[in-house]
């Protein structure tokens, strides 16, 4: 089908995937960086199709980019692009009118210049492009895109920054992500000598995805055929003593369903079947462990035999990227280990709660199937963590580290600290591997494919959207003056610094909700 074939349609346009380049200049400007960064020309860009804009990245990574290159599609009758105006006589793709020079510079390891193409009136340039020559560029270097053909981009990483005018270049990605969203990134930089706000609109845009049928998104055997190959490998602490479970091994050893206003919990059916399904998380209804002393203790512990990951697959970028969410379910989380300066202190109760689901993604290319990046879940925010930075176990399987007790994931071993680095005050994240582990690539079950349109049953559990666990508010304060009592003079703060210092959750028990509720259900990660 058309994943992993190299094009994609996006309706009017194709575009290919471009990863061959000709270096065209380097600087080592970059603040606080020896390495510098590099710009490049795009090559071997199949005959019909045209280039959009030029690439550049840090030196101090492999040279492992893309950007897209076009050509224009001509629709069948059965096709209908439903934001194309039918009645225009614009073609999908023009040459600039010409080029305006943004900056230009020498460092020392020759001349570099920089041009933004000056669209046609109801175009969109989609790139810079950058020579070692005073020269302007020819107009048939590059092509700009139809209006309606295209979305707004923000800019995203700072590739570089210098001290001369200001000037500083970005990577840059779609204003609007999303399950639902259109916007396709091109690859390229967008580079500047004046501030760029928040919510500023660039000069150039992304492409947008008019085809309904996201035809280059996998179908089922092949996301079987991907976790297969790229299922991560999930460690746990060795000291960990709060395991993940599956969730039908949470229900089935005494988890209970209360309703607000009554003292007593009922059993929860083995799937979930008797959960309130639908709605909002109104605060009706919650999950809470056992009453039993014993069946509490145990469930509290987990049981990582039967844990599982839960997978929601779903487009990212536009269709040109599939993300693998993958789900785990820990029945609960553990107290926090606080740090202050060379001190560590194990709370009693402040940072736990009952049931906790965390996640990490695989953003998987669907021009080539390749894997490109991760995405590590950290509590209120995470991380996109590029392949050639993982760590590999098997193959080409990365590895994700759970932190004790927390269960946040990280890409490498070690202490991560939540708070401020700067006094080495904040919440410990230990992360190490160990005997205990779950193979997401054996262990998982794919259990929403929205995409797919019912292909996928998606289980009873997954429907409820209210807490998987009590909400108990608890005074943190004599915890906390324990604390600051510990604290040198010079360093001891008010209390409500140190409250500052630490996430919300921290000051009582509220139990997440599933899934569904969470905003990267349908949005993109936070980042």
């Amino acid at each position: 089908q058309g994943f992993g074939t190299r094009k994609i349609n996006l309706g009017e346009l194709e575009v290919v995937k471009i990863t061959e380049f000709e270096r065209v200049w380097s600087c080592s400007l970059l603040r606080g960086k020896a390495e510098g960064v590099t710009f490049y020309k795009p090559v071997g860009i199949p005959d019909g199709f045209f280039c959009l804009g030029y690439y550049c990245q840090p030196n101090d990574q492999p040279l492992r980019g893309y950007v897209l290159a076009a050509r224009e599609r001509v629709a069948s009758s059965t096709e209908v692009y439903c934001d194309y105006d039918s009645d225009t006589d614009f073609p999908a793709l023009r040459k600039p009118v010409n080029y305006s020079l943004i900056w230009s510079t020498d460092c020392g390891s020759g001349c570099g210049f920089f041009w933004l193409p000056n669209p046609p009136l109801g175009y969109k340039a989609m790139g810079i492009l950058v020579t070692d020559t005073p020269d302007e560029p020819d107009v048939e270097e590059v092509r700009c895109v139809r209006e309606d053909l295209t979305e707004t981009c923000e800019i995203m990483d700072t590739i570089l920054a210098t001290d001369v005018n200001t000037f500083q270049v970005w990577t840059t990605r779609p204003c609007k992500r999303g399950m639902f969203c259109k916007g396709v990134s091109v690859g390229t930089f967008f580079c500047c000598t004046y501030f760029i706000s928040e919510n500023q609109e660039l000069e150039i845009a992304c492409l947008k995805n008019l085809d309904p049928s996201l035809h280059a998104m996998p179908n089922l055997d092949q996301i079987h055929a991907l976790i297969k190959h790229y299922g991560a490998t999930v460690f746990f602490h060795p000291k960990e003593d709060c395991m993940p479970s599956s969730v039908q091994w949470f229900f089935k050893n005494g988890a209970l369903l209360y309703k607000d206003g009554k003292v007593n919990g009922e059993p929860i059916d083995y799937l979930g079947s008797n959960l309130p399904s639908g709605g909002t998380n109104d605060g009706s209804f919650w999950i809470d462990l056992p009453r039993d002393d014993n069946a509490r203790k145990n469930v509290r512990n987990g049981n990582l035999e039967s844990a599982e990951l839960y997978v929601h697959v779903k487009p990212a970028l536009g269709g040109t990227f599939t993300d693998i969410v993958m789900w785990i379910f820990c029945p609960f989380n553990g107290p926090a280990n606080l740090k202050i300066g060379l001190m560590n202190i194990q709370m009693s109760k402040i940072g736990q709660h009952v049931g906790d689901w965390e996640h990490f993604t695989l953003r998987i290319s669907n021009f080539t199937g390749e894997l490109w990046q991760v995405y590590f879940s950290q509590h209120s925010g995470g991380e996109w963590v590029d392949a050639f930075n993982l760590e590999f176990i098997e193959g080409n399987k990365p590895i994700v580290y759970s932190s004790k007790h927390g269960h946040a994931s990280f890409p490498h071993p070690g202490i991560y600290l939540q708070g401020s680095d700067k006094l080495g005050i904040g919440i410990r994240n230990d992360t190490a591997r160990s005997n205990c582990f779950v193979d997401s690539s054996t262990r998982y079950q794919i259990v929403a494919a929205e995409y797919l349109g019912g292909v996928v049953t998606e289980p009873c559990w997954l429907q409820y959207m209210r807490e998987w666990g009590p909400t108990i508010v608890y005074d943190s304060r004599s915890e906390l003056d324990k604390i600051i009592s510990l604290l040198p003079l010079f360093v001891r703060f008010s209390v409500e610094n140190i409250f500052d210092l630490f996430p919300t959750e921290l000051y009582g028990e509220e139990g997440p909700t599933g899934p569904k509720e969470k905003d990267n259900w349908v949005g993109d990660e936070r980042s």
